[in-house]
């Protein structure tokens, strides 16, 4: 990927699954990363890795449904890395499959701050810096949810991440005139520990069934696609939703 020597990335919910892996990448690019996570430990561990490969990476610990904890760790970034070029908003998920009389107001609210509302706040955080720069990169995550029906979500994860696509196109048209792009990914069902955990091999092979490709997505396929939309190389890409689903989407 070109441009991404000398960046800063900030990548939420980076301390396992597709986080994680993104985080990877980045770092294997050439970027300086921050590895964000509510979980401190996880974060360190991926942290302390990625410095072992050769990299310059820091460990954050954040509440990303938090202002003020938000505030802290971007301005912690900038201490010990730099001011951020990067954001990837990847901090999400639910539970466990529920229908809509199954979930309680207070689940609703958490799920839609932890997928929806992290992405306002971190976004708002790093934007004046990036301005004042005339440039900079926000990718979020979304779902094949957001957009089509699946028997693998819940109704307020699909409607944080319906959200996020909407929120991606506007937020791209404010910016846009400083340099800045602001895209997003939706990753198919993906091989991530937690999938593993929660899915058979039966399951498994029953989802990818349905994949034209045939096969379950791998933290690195989205992991790719979020670099490069990250770097140069996609410069002229903005508001967009880039689909890395082996095919399902248009089934």
């Amino acid at each position: 990927m070109q441009g991404l020597k000398k960046k800063v990335a900030v990548v939420t919910g980076a301390g396992q699954g597709l986080g994680e892996a993104i985080a990877r990448r980045l770092a294997a690019e050439g970027a300086a990363v921050a590895v964000v996570d509510v979980e401190g430990g996880l974060a360190d561990g991926v942290a302390r890795e990625i410095q072992a490969a050769g990299s310059r990476a820091v460990a954050v610990r954040t509440d990303v449904t938090d202002r003020a904890s938000v505030r802290a760790m971007v301005d912690e970034v900038g201490r010990r890395l730099g001011e951020p070029d990067i954001l990837v908003n990847n901090a999400g998920g639910f539970p466990k499959l529920r229908t809509l009389l199954e979930v309680e107001e207070e689940e609703w609210d958490a799920i839609l701050a932890l997928n929806l509302k992290s992405a306002y706040l971190c976004s708002r955080a790093v934007l004046p810096g990036m301005i004042a720069r005339r440039g900079g990169r926000i990718v979020s995550l979304s779902s094949p949810a957001a957009r089509s029906l699946t028997n693998f979500s819940a109704t307020h994860y699909a409607a944080a991440k319906a959200g996020i696509l909407g929120f991606t196109r506007h937020l791209a048209y404010e910016v846009g005139q400083y340099g800045i792009t602001v895209n997003a990914v939706a990753p198919g069902t993906t091989l991530t520990e937690r999938v593993r955990r929660a899915r058979t091999p039966e399951d498994q092979a029953r989802i990818a069934s349905l994949v034209p490709l045939g096969r379950l997505g791998l933290p690195e396929d989205s992991a790719a696609a979020v670099a490069f939309l990250a770097s140069d190389d996609a410069a002229y890409i903005t508001g967009i939703t880039l689909d890395v689903n082996g095919g399902k989407v248009m089934m």
